[in-house]
């Protein structure tokens, strides 16, 4: 009776997102459940606004993952943050609790173990290409690692660097640039940030939180100047796992 239960009332888990059927958290998560003979489904909920959360609400989930453009929207529809999420100011990570909408981010997890083994003693600072909520992830990382940075955006803000602005001097001082933005995603693989390529070193890392493809047309141009890249994969599998986690110890 109790299989026949299990079978009739899997858990639920999925992604909100919008344009998000290139996803690697679908597939992912279906494997793992398989792997570890889970009785469980995982859905994208490909949003056109924000307000539709409140439809996927009703149908009680376990778990979510939140990716771009609603890390930041998510959180008014959330019950508690946690403070790791309060600070960063934004969510990648959802779990309902005592009917409760919970949030986390296991970004700045994934990212701070992703690029610790790459770091080498003259990467002091860093230029975050992007403003969106996994910048903020990655802004809160460098802090816990000792590295100054700076965001980079095509908005002129108090506080920001305009890419127009950004100089072979800059980017020397700033040898790790990691791109946040979406730029360069499948199926957009010839796009890229406006940033200054020429002026990449065999000094610079360049960081691309893009993890389809494999290598970015940004990780390309710095490569060709000497430059060392690496993609998000591995930072995508540790806060996956992360994510994991949270759903099933916390």
């Amino acid at each position: 009776m109790k299989k026949e239960f299990q079978r009739e009332n899997p858990r639920k888990f999925g992604l909100i997102g919008k344009n998000i059927s290139y996803s690697f958290s679908k597939t992912y998560f279906e494997k793992k459940f398989e792997a570890l003979g889970i009785f469980a489904t995982y859905q994208n909920f490909d949003l056109t606004d924000i307000s539709d959360f409140s439809e996927i609400k009703k149908q009680e989930i376990s778990g979510l993952n939140v990716t771009i453009p609603y890390k930041e929207k998510i959180i008014k529809f959330l019950d508690e943050l946690t403070p790791d999420a309060e600070n960063i100011g934004a969510v990648n990570t959802i779990k309902l609790k005592n009917d409760k909408y919970i949030g986390f981010n296991t970004d700045f997890i994934g990212f701070l173990e992703a690029i610790k083994p790459q770091l080498l003693p003259h990467h002091k600072k860093a230029l975050i290409l992007g403003t969106g909520g996994a910048s903020k992830a990655i802004a809160y990382a460098l802090e816990k690692l000792g590295i100054t940075y700076r965001f980079v955006s095509r908005k002129n803000e108090i506080g920001f660097l305009n890419y127009e602005n950004i100089t072979r001097a800059i980017v020397q001082e700033f040898s790790v640039i990691i791109n946040c933005t979406p730029l360069g995603t499948f199926p957009e693989i010839d796009q890229l940030p406006p940033f200054p390529t020429d002026f990449l070193t065999s000094k610079n890392l360049v960081f691309d939180l893009i993890y389809n493809p494999e290598k970015t047309k940004l990780m390309k141009l710095a490569e060709a100047n000497g430059a060392t890249t690496s993609n998000g994969y591995k930072m995508l599998q540790i806060q996956a796992e992360e994510a994991w986690k949270i759903w099933n110890t916390l």
